[in-house]
């Protein structure tokens, strides 16, 4: 008798340990494969939601909510409301509305701000940060350019009343014949006129055109990661460069200098500021802006005279989707004021190996970076050597800080949605 209940007990020590250390059986802490992330040291990862479809950028309330903005609306599904269950280590879906896909989402004196590809939107939320009628968003901005590349909006305000939205180029490089080999660069590139960079409304009025908004800057090929720096108080962004400089002119640029350039660049703007595409590009190797072989560039001439320096260059073709500064208190000292970028992952670096895949941290003091970028977190593919985006388990989209300080990623490919936290322990 004493033998079995010695094992019985036994085995209910053994029971608690196992269902102790379960992944939110007790707290909200991460399993010991962090998501399948890698992380600093210190740093954990939790996973709260998963296949709720593609993910482009989020949005905390005050109160911790997570709004998704889905890439495709299936159904009157564009826009998701996650809710943390406590000590689960899961986000649910408690509800979902608009009728309409896209990428921009955003958080503002009591509204919630949602995209599409040609509008935005905006939506009353209670005190509690829950949309008050989702079915009667009000219109802010309409009729924004969309050609089927590079079409996402983006968005974010300001503390002044303003709303920014990327028009992405509908272009590669402003060639007479987009992407054909050899085509020269139409001379002044007439989508600067309508795209190709950013423009700013009001956030407050309705119905709003280009006609009564500001083309804000110029020169921006496309942008789907922008930030407001509350310490700047200014506009920072992120660039995708330009895509096949070898396929195009490959009496200059052999396939490796095809795959590592351009540089993915990292702007402060200011009004009428101006970066330079498409007459010129940015070698992250050489620390040189480049005349486009469109423009009658060889890899070898300088361009961009009149076109602001980049302040942060990354390697080419990481495609940058996320921009977020830091401002919490959670993450340690090092990360306060600093960037994380979310890089979507490369298509075209063949023959080399995709890369990207990842989020990224630069480290910034009194507004301006202080160090070399890093790797955060890594491994959001799943596999290592990479050949095609389609391989990739997931790909990081859009960045938001939770008001505890906690980093959320998400993902476009199955719609999961991260959350990143740290403890000195």
């Amino acid at each position: 008798m004493k033998t079995i209940k010695l094992f019985a007990g036994l085995f209910l020590l053994l029971f608690c340990l196992s269902a102790c250390a379960q992944p939110g059986s007790k707290s909200n802490v991460a399993d010991g494969s962090n998501a399948g992330l890698i992380l600093p040291k210190g740093f954990a990862a939790i996973k709260l939601a998963d296949n709720v479809g593609k993910s482009r950028h989020i949005a905390i309330t005050p109160q911790g909510d997570i709004y998704v903005k889905q890439l495709a609306a299936n159904g009157n599904k564009g826009i998701l409301l996650l809710r943390e269950e406590k000590g689960t280590g899961r986000a649910p879906i408690i509800k979902s509305f608009g009728d309409y896909g896209g990428t921009g989402i955003a958080i503002k004196n009591g509204y919630l701000y949602a995209s599409s590809d040609v509008d935005i939107f905006r939506y009353k939320l209670d005190d509690k940060g829950v949309v008050i009628d989702p079915a009667h968003p009000e219109k802010i901005v309409t009729g924004l350019l969309e050609r089927h590349e590079h079409e996402s909006k983006s968005i974010v305000l300001d503390d002044e009343g303003y709303i920014y939205t990327n028009i992405g180029a509908y272009s590669n490089s402003c060639q007479e014949q987009d992407r054909v080999k050899g085509s020269p660069g139409m001379q002044p590139c007439p989508i600067l006129d309508s795209a190709g960079g950013i423009w700013r409304f009001r956030a407050d009025v309705p119905n709003q055109t280009y006609a009564t908004g500001t083309r804000y800057a110029t020169g921006l090929r496309n942008v789907v990661g922008l930030h407001w720096n509350k310490s700047t108080n200014s506009l920072f962004v992120m660039m995708h460069g330009r895509d096949q400089l070898h396929d195009l002119f490959p009496q200059y640029y052999d396939e490796k200098q095809s795959a590592e350039l351009p540089a993915e660049t990292m702007y402060e703007l200011h009004n009428g500021s101006n970066c330079g595409w498409p007459y010129m590009y940015y070698d992250q190797q050489k620390h040189q802006k480049m005349l486009a072989p469109e423009y009658g560039g060889d890899g070898v001439k300088q361009g961009g005279e009149n076109a602001q320096d980049p302040i942060v260059a990354f390697p080419g073709h990481l495609a940058p989707n996320g921009l977020l500064f830091y401002t919490g208190t959670m993450f340690p000292e090092k990360y306060r004021n600093g960037a994380f970028i979310a890089f979507h992952g490369s298509w075209n670096r063949a023959p080399e190996k995709q890369k990207g895949y990842l989020v990224a941290f630069v480290p910034f003091k009194n507004g301006k970076p202080s160090g070399d970028w890093e790797i955060f977190a890594n491994n959001f593919a799943g596999i290592n050597d990479i050949t095609s985006p389609r391989q990739a388990a997931h790909r990081p989209c859009g960045l938001a800080q939770g008001p505890d300080g906690a980093l959320y990623v998400s993902d476009d490919v199955k719609g999961a949605i991260y959350k990143i936290t740290y403890s000195a322990k």
